[in-house]
């Protein structure tokens, strides 16, 4: 197991504060042992039926009774969202599968979609605030999206575009969050699973495929632990887990197959992130596995509420005991720009091993996007230790602005080879060093 320095380690003591070890986890909450089995309240383990109002029913029996689980058994039960309670665990060892019709997923409920709040489209799972929530279990839940209209919504120019750029509008613009409606007749595609302004969170051993969108989304959530999940997704925009203005968050031995990015930590989009100005904060990754299409771990772009304290340790790139669909771009990715504003600081990646990187091992850009606008940015204090990768396009591409540099950048420990190009890229950057590093056996 890799360690930091000691100056790293002091940024961990929110996380020990918060209840979250260094190779453990907040403290667990004891989930009542009542058990509200679903096929009691009328589900059919056909895959077929509509098992939706057996879900809601078993749900509302658990939440009289003060809590409890609420329990998939082995089979196949077809449902629309699943809205869960305080102290209560959705227990799979069977398999969810999601209606494809959209309609399914009505009425709209407050969200956040790519950093900006609105009401849309339930989410598959979701909670609003909660505490003491949890999937736990060994099934699956299948949601189904390449089945869906979800890829038409966003691919080849299709109608998402419009609602998008009218969402951004409304959040630059302080549109009121209640005016902010869409689903019915809108093309805003729905996430898996939601947490939303929740406490004491945790999603442990399911495998969750096919979601319309992004994976597993905690927002504004405090106390938030994602372990032993495994994720295989397949449209664009299904990123793994997307922490989002949430603090004290930890995601361990966790295997990601993703066409997009596998942990985004996220802290909302331009103007209406700094109106609910919440950071991410306090974000312990380690054992993880990255087989996704973007950034294994990546900060941004919605982080305009701030990103401070994320640890990452022992991951694996590419790893071959589990292919991905696609190549790793970057192991590290950080991306920003002048139209989000905003900080990221104190981000610490130790013991990163594997290969077969698309593009560059560490990735950092302020000009994300060629979005301009004139809030400042403010991104230092990273550290990359006993990073091992065999296969690269570059090492590093460092991309500052001049009026707005990386600072404070120290890679030490770390050996890249058969990187086809050996020359970094290094653009307005102050305090670049580099310990012990080399590239195809060359010091740097």
């Amino acid at each position: 197991m890799n360690r930091w320095s000691r100056r790293e380690v002091l940024g961990l003591g929110g996380l020990v504060a918060g209840g979250v070890l260094l190779g453990g986890a907040p403290a667990a909450w004891a989930s009542p042992s009542r058990k509200f089995t679903i096929t009691d309240f009328g589900a059919v383990d056909d895959g077929v039926t509509d098992c939706t109002d057996a879900f809601r029913a078993a749900i509302a029996a658990c939440q009289r009774a003060g809590g409890g689980r609420v329990v998939v058994p082995p089979g196949e039960f077809l449902t629309g969202p699943i809205h869960l309670r305080s102290n209560m665990n959705l227990h799979v060892t069977g398999t969810i599968r999601y209606h494809t019709d959209p309609a399914k997923y009505l009425p709209v409920v407050m969200t956040r979609w790519e950093g900006t709040e609105c009401y849309n489209y339930s989410p598959f799972v979701y909670a609003f605030g909660q505490r003491n929530v949890s999937i736990t279990g060994s099934g699956t839940l299948d949601g189904q999206g390449r089945l869906g209209p979800w890829e038409s919504w966003y691919a080849n120019s299709g109608p998402q575009g419009a609602d998008q750029r009218e969402l951004r509008r409304m959040g630059e613009e302080g549109v009121p969050v209640e005016q902010r409606v869409f689903g019915a007749g809108h093309f805003l595609r729905p996430k898996m699973i939601q947490f939303y302004r929740c406490q004491n969170v945790l999603v442990d051993g399911v495998t969750v495929i096919d979601p319309p969108m992004w994976t597993i989304h905690p927002v504004l959530c405090r106390n938030v632990v994602v372990r032993n999940v495994t994720v295989h997704s397949f449209l664009h925009n299904t990123d793994g887990c997307d922490p989002e203005a949430s603090t004290n968050v930890y995601i361990a031995d966790c295997r990601f197959n993703t066409n997009d990015d596998c942990i985004a930590i996220k802290a909302g989009r331009d103007a209406d992130g700094h109106r609910v100005g919440v950071p991410s904060s306090n974000i312990l990754v380690e054992r993880c596995k990255f087989a996704g299409r973007w950034g294994g771990i990546t900060i941004g772009s919605e982080m305009s509420g701030g990103v401070r304290h994320v640890y990452a340790r022992d991951c694996e790139i590419n790893p071959p005991d589990f292919p991905g669909n696609f190549p790793v771009k970057y192991p590290l990715y950080i991306k920003t720009n002048k139209l989000r504003g905003g900080y990221i600081r104190d981000v610490h990646l130790s013991g990163f091993t594997g290969g077969g990187v698309e593009r560059e091992a560490i990735f950092v850009i302020l000009n994300y996007n060629n979005q301009v606008g004139t809030r400042p940015v403010d991104v230092r204090d990273i550290t990359v230790s006993g990073m091992a990768l065999n296969g690269a396009r570059r090492a590093v591409w460092l991309d500052g602005l001049e009026t707005d540099p990386i600072r404070d950048v120290h890679i030490r420990d770390s050996h890249f080879t058969n990187v086809t190009n050996p020359t970094n890229t290094v653009n307005h950057t102050e305090g670049l060093r580099f310990t012990n590093v080399t590239v195809n056996g060359a010091p740097l």
